[in-house]
C-alpha cells in the first residue's frame, strides 16, 4: 500500500502577473508532520488553499490521501480539516456551539470524536459558553483547531496557525500537534516563524513561490557550510556596513541586535576582527562563535 498522504507534482499558479507558485513539487508520508517556512508572500496560503481544494492550480497535479484535487474534491474534504490562516468560525457562537455546528457539517457529535480532542478541548472547555468572538487570540486557534478535528480528519493542514498568537501559547500548539501525531494523522503547517521550523519531522524553505530546499531541521543546519560568528555594538548599522567591507566576510544579516557574519571556515581568525573593529572605534565591541539556526539557512538559500 502506497504511504504517501499527500502528493504534488509541478505545481504553478498565478495571480494575474504574480507567481504565487512556480513547479512545485513535494511528497509527504502519511502521519508526518511537514512544515513549510517562509516569509509573507512566500506562496504558503496558495498552496494550501490548493491542497484544500479552494483554488484550482493553472498547473500540474495534487492528490491527498490517493484523491485528485481536481477531480476528487467532495471526497478530499470530508477527510480533510483545515485551518485558515485568518480566524474563520462564528464570531457570534459560542465555543459549544461553534463545536457542534462542525460536527454535525460531517455528520458526527462532539461525544463520539471527545477522545481526539480532548487534550485541546479540556483547555477551552470552562469557556465554552462563551462566544467565540470573545475568546484571546490562543483560545481562538485551540477552538479551530478542535473544529478542524472533530470529524476525525486524516490530513489536516494549518496555515500559519501561530501568527499573532503570544509565545506560551505558540509554545502549546506546538505541544498539542506533537500529540496529534501519535494518531497517525498527516500535518502540513505553514509558518513565517523560523524556530518552529525545528519542531517539525521534516521542512520545506520557500520564498517566492519555489521551494528551496526540503529535509529534516537538523540536516539542513548540518549542510551550512560556513563559520558564525555573533557581532554586537551600540554603532549597529554602521557596524552592518563595515563587515560587509571586511575582506574574506562571505555574508552578514542583522537578527535582533545581533550582526550574523559567515565567512569561509579559516578564512578569519576572531581576534583579527575584534582589532579591526576596536581600531575602527567599537569600543564595545562583542564577538562570539555561534551554531546556525535555520533562518541563517534560509537566508544563505535566498543569496544563491
Amino acid at each position: 500500500m502506497n504511504n504517501l498522504s499527500i502528493i504534488v507534482s509541478n505545481i504553478s499558479r498565478n495571480y494575474d502577473s504574480v507567481k504565487a507558485l512556480d513547479d512545485v513539487s513535494f511528497e509527504v508520508p502519511r502521519g508526518e508532520l511537514f512544515g513549510f517556512i517562509g516569509p509573507d508572500g512566500a506562496g504558503k496560503t496558495t498552496l494550501f488553499r490548493i491542497l484544500a481544494t479552494l483554488v484550482l492550480p493553472d498547473k500540474g497535479t495534487a492528490s491527498v490521501e490517493g484523491f485528485d484535487v481536481v477531480k476528487d474534491f467532495k471526497k478530499i474534504r470530508k477527510i480533510l480539516g483545515y485551518m485558515p490562516g485568518r480566524f474563520s468560525l462564528y464570531m457570534d457562537l459560542s465555543v459549544e456551539e461553534n463545536l457542534s455546528f462542525y460536527a454535525t457539517i460531517f455528520g458526527t457529535t462532539i461525544k463520539e470524536n471527545y477522545d481526539l480532542i480532548k487534550d485541546i478541548y479540556r483547555q477551552i472547555e470552562p469557556f465554552k459558553k462563551r462566544m467565540a468572538g470573545q475568546l484571546s487570540g490562543g483560545m481562538k486557534q485551540k477552538l479551530a483547531l478542535c473544529c478542524a478535528l472533530i470529524h476525525k480528519p486524516a490530513v489536516i493542514f494549518l496555515d500559519e496557525p501561530t501568527t499573532g498568537v503570544d509565545a506560551v501559547s505558540r509554545m502549546e500548539f506546538w505541544e498539542m500537534l506533537r500529540r496529534l501525531k501519535e494518531s497517525n494523522i498527516t500535518i502540513m503547517v505553514s509558518t513565517p516563524y523560523m524556530d518552529e521550523a525545528s519542531l517539525c519531522d521534516r521542512v520545506a524553505l520557500i520564498q517566492d513561490g519555489k521551494i528551496m530546499k526540503i529535509s529534516r531541521p537538523e540536516e539542513i543546519i548540518a549542510d551550512y557550510r560556513y563559520q558564525l560568528w555573533a557581532v554586537r555594538s551600540g554603532r549597529f548599522f554602521e557596524l552592518l556596513s563595515d563587515l560587509h567591507a571586511y575582506p574574506g566576510v562571505h555574508s552578514v544579516h542583522a537578527f535582533g541586535q545581533s550582526a550574523h557574519v559567515a565567512f569561509n571556515k579559516s578564512a578569519l581568525l576572531m581576534d583579527d576582527l575584534r582589532r579591526h573593529l576596536i581600531h575602527a572605534g567599537y569600543a564595545d565591541v562583542v564577538i562570539e562563535e555561534i551554531r546556525p539556526a535555520i533562518e541563517d539557512c534560509f537566508m544563505e538559500l535566498m543569496s544563491q
